[in-house]
């Protein structure tokens, strides 16, 4: 088999590649410039290449944001849709980054990028790996969390969803969103409804 369809192998199985997927594989990533410019390839965002007309869904979004920036946390509505506990679709991904790292210029996928600190970022990130890429995502009880910290930029009526989903699909327990809410300094602000609910 030649290198060509080695990637082209790769590709399909992956979704996507860079040139560190064919580096660590021995191929050099001169292949990456050499195919897209036959128009074999298409770049998805600065140096990550897909099959050109490959229809994407939002993980392929994840997998992109996690490639070119591996500190990310998905978070807020693109957590509660990967988690299946909102009826809300982001148009763009909702990131967290810990307070004054640097990232560089993404150009795809577009994005809201929030900053945190300390536990407030560390706390409830769980790594789900999609088609071979480590995404770190939220866990549900801490996005929940998170939802009701951000509510004035991503509205109430999302958090109140998210918390109702959450629990109703049994997808966090009480006590792992009295945990979320502790760190995050929110309790008092949920603990009323998360009463309703019980």
């Amino acid at each position: 088999m030649g290198r060509r369809e080695e990637i082209l192998d790769l590709i399909k199985k992956l979704k996507m590649v860079d040139a560190n997927d064919l580096e660590t594989r021995g191929i050099s990533r001169n292949y990456l410039y050499l195919m897209h410019k036959e128009g074999t390839l298409d770049i998805m965002a600065p140096g990550l290449y897909v099959l050109p007309h490959e229809a994407w869904d939002e993980n392929a979004n994840l997998m992109a944001m996690a490639k070119q920036l591996p500190k990310a946390v998905i978070s807020l509505v693109s957590a509660l849709n990967f988690h299946q506990i909102t009826t809300q679709i982001p148009h763009k991904l909702w990131i967290f980054l810990p307070r004054g790292a640097w990232y560089p210029a993404i150009h795809y996928p577009p994005f809201h990028l929030n900053y945190v600190s300390g536990e407030a970022f560390t706390f409830g990130v769980e790594e789900h790996l999609i088609h071979g890429v480590t995404v770190k995502i939220y866990s549900p009880a801490k996005t929940v969390a998170d939802c009701f910290k951000f509510r004035n930029k991503i509205g109430l009526n999302i958090a109140l969803e998210g918390l109702r989903e959450a629990w109703n699909s049994k997808k966090a327990s009480m006590d792992e969103l009295v945990e979320a809410a502790k760190i995050n300094r929110v309790l008092k602000v949920m603990q009323p409804y998360m009463e309703a609910m019980v």
